[in-house]
């Protein structure tokens, strides 16, 4: 019971998370491939961002668990509010990238120069902005570390409900709004994600969540903001090692031209909606983890990561079947481009072939960052993207001749690797002991 208690809106969340995207590629598709490459190529980059700011939310997710378990409200709320002060302090540097080297940052994509033109506005928001996503991000970490996961999931349905309705208003000038085309799903997606940080902030001050944050808590507070990075460093490396090999790959894909791009681009995004409440079971699990460790619980701890790694892989055993059976009409909702939906439900069908047993691997690798032991998935995460993914996708596509096709294989291929070592490591049980 706790585990849907805790999974269902961490579900939902995940899926609100992934619609930002999705909506994005639905209105920018009508714009044309060059468009969608572009968005495509930016999202990726971003990739890099969101790694930061998912590797110090895992932390605080874990920090602010064993707090609650532990019966400590103030040192949840402290640990909380340093969190949001490294994000700050992150975001400044990244802000300052993005705006000046936006057009840069794609040509070392080998975004074609067509789809920078369109997609250097784009960009250059999208980074300028980062802090509302670092700070999106880890405000619901708090929440989901305190057992508070329904709030994390209004928030993002409060922002994606304000994107979906500026999206179109503002890429095609409805009414009183201005024709912005790509720039106009930036601005539109940054206002939705701002007034959600903000939407966060009231609830963590004066609304009715289980954690609340006063002016006592906001200090910085050096010896927990170290363990916060000891904890976090792992995971935001754990998470670059993984974005970092998206991104080796997408300028792999851009050899292959305009329509694999953007092929690419659509499959991507609905691999990631179909995958994230996957990803939300496993913040479940994380979250079940860090109590049940805080209340000296470390066998019922274990018993819940199994029990959600099952229930995930029959998920994801029927998400497999329908990504296969439905991938034409899937892409084609975003393009009618006969050569990009070609490539996108190659994608689709590859990759959906690993889907049940990248279930156990998305619930165990959180359940290590529930621990707090993210040194473990760290390793885990670099062999199975950098020493396998990576040289097996240039073999397959170039020296084999697969072209996009030995990329997709590739990540399937390195899924599943990932998910295999994950339980046997996890089965040794020395994620058990770890301190934080």
């Amino acid at each position: 019971m706790a585990i849907a208690l805790l999974a269902i809106p961490m579900v939902l969340e995940m899926l609100m998370q992934s619609i930002f995207e999705l909506v994005d590629a639905y209105f920018v598709g009508r714009l044309g491939a060059d468009a969608l490459a572009a968005v495509g190529v930016t999202g990726t980059l971003l990739i890099l961002v969101l790694a930061v700011g998912i590797g110090l939310s895992m932390a605080t997710t874990a920090m602010v668990a064993r707090r609650i378990g532990e019966k400590d409200e103030e040192g949840a709320g402290v640990a909380a509010v340093q969190g949001l002060l490294i994000a700050g302090a992150i975001s400044i540097p990244v802000s300052l990238v993005g705006i000046f080297f936006a057009p840069e940052i794609l040509r070392l994509m080998a975004t074609p120069e067509s789809a920078v033109e369109i997609g250097s506005e784009y960009c250059a928001i999208l980074f300028g902005a980062n802090s509302v996503i670092l700070f999106l991000f880890l405000i619901n970490a708090i929440f989901r570390g305190a057992g508070d996961a329904v709030l994390a999931m209004k928030v993002l349905a409060f922002a994606n409900l304000l994107n979906i309705i500026l999206d179109p208003l503002l890429i095609f000038g409805i009414g009183p709004f201005p024709e912005m085309g790509v720039t106009g799903a930036a601005v539109a997606t940054t206002i939705g994600r701002g007034l959600g940080v903000g939407y966060q902030c009231y609830l963590l001050t004066r609304g009715k969540s289980r954690i609340h944050l006063h002016a006592r808590h906001i200090r910085l507070a050096l010896d927990v903001m170290r363990r916060l990075l000891r904890i976090a460093g792992p995971g935001i490396l754990q998470f670059l090692i993984g974005t970092a090999s998206w991104l080796v790959l997408f300028r792999l894909i851009n050899t292959f031209g305009e329509a694999a791009a953007a092929g690419y681009t659509v499959a991507i995004r609905i691999l990631v909606f179909a995958l994230l409440p996957s990803w939300g079971m496993g913040n479940a699990a994380a979250t079940l983890v860090g109590q049940n460790l805080g209340a000296g619980k470390p066998d019922r701890a274990e018993r819940s990561v199994w029990i959600t790694a099952f229930s995930n892989a029959v998920f994801l055993g029927v998400v497999a079947v329908g990504m296969y059976l439905f991938a034409e009409p899937l892409v084609a909702f975003f393009t009618d481009d006969p050569a990009v939906i070609a490539i996108g439900k190659q994608c689709l069908r590859i990759i959906s072939y690993t889907y049940v047993l990248f279930a156990f691997g998305a619930v165990i690798m959180q359940a290590f960052n529930g621990a707090g032991d993210t040194t473990t998935p760290t390793w885990i995460n670099f062999f199975s993207y950098w020493m396998l993914q990576i040289p097996l996708a240039y073999v397959l596509a170039l020296a084999l001749g697969w072209e996009a096709a030995g990329v997709f294989a590739a990540v399937a291929i390195a899924q599943a690797t990932l998910a295999i070592i994950s339980v046997v490591v996890f089965r040794r049980g020395r994620w058990k002991t770890k301190a934080i």
